[in-house]
């Protein structure tokens, strides 16, 4: 069984993350965006949804995502989602502030409601603090881990909604590293990858999958 797919849509920005060797060893399977909708996912215990895709063929690869969730996969859904193709989202536009980090006294907004959540062992509250094009509204009995100041979640964990794990994020780290910038979107990725695994290797799927990162980078 694959342990993680990603989706890739074609763009730069997404060649670029999904491609480093540091990431891409992570990497078991890339599926080109037109392609996901005749994908049966059934190899996957895990999929990666970058930001900036195609809503329309995501909408169109709803009964796989599904079905992949109903075996109890994760699917990590990155950026925002203004119309939700996943179980339980709920979207709020919220205006970003691109440069709260050059004013006096700025701040981004965001704050780590669960210091404590695995993820931090692999991150810092610094290393997922850049900015944010809205929050998600997550369903009762999700976790909230990183939310806005005035309401709303920036990531939360979502295992109510269906037999697997979703994880939704506004935050767009494939985005900004691949575009070569926002330093804190590779040190954010660096642990990310990682922490993913492990969650994988302490709640698999319903079959058996491998446990050690992919060589090779292209």
């Amino acid at each position: 069984m694959t342990t993680i797919a990603a989706v890739y849509g074609g763009s730069a920005q997404h060649h670029r993350s999904l491609n480093e060797p540091k990431y891409r060893r992570w990497i078991d399977r890339l599926i080109y965006l037109p392609q996901l909708p005749e994908d049966p996912l059934d190899d996957i215990a895990a999929l990666l949804i970058p930001e900036r895709l195609h809503v329309g063929i995501l909408h169109r690869a709803v009964p796989g995502l599904l079905g992949l969730l109903d075996r109890g996969g994760t699917i990590v859904a990155f950026g925002e989602q203004p119309q939700p193709y996943l179980p339980g989202v709920r979207w709020e536009h919220r205006p970003t502030n691109f440069w709260w980090w050059r004013e006096p006294g700025g701040r981004s907004g965001l704050v780590v409601r669960r210091p404590d959540y695995s993820l931090f062992r692999y991150v810092t509250e610094r290393d997922v603090t850049w900015h944010f094009h809205g929050v998600v509204h997550p369903p009762a009995g999700a976790t909230t881990v990183i939310a806005c100041e005035d309401g709303g979640a920036i990531f939360y964990e979502d295992t109510v909604s269906t037999k697997g794990r979703l994880i939704v994020t506004t935050l767009d780290p494939m985005f900004h590293f691949g575009g070569y910038f926002m330093p804190a979107t590779e040190r954010f990725l660096d642990g990310f990858f990682p922490w993913l695994l492990a969650v994988l290797q302490d709640h698999p799927p319903s079959e058996s999958v491998s446990s050690t990162p992919k060589g090779g980078g292209g």
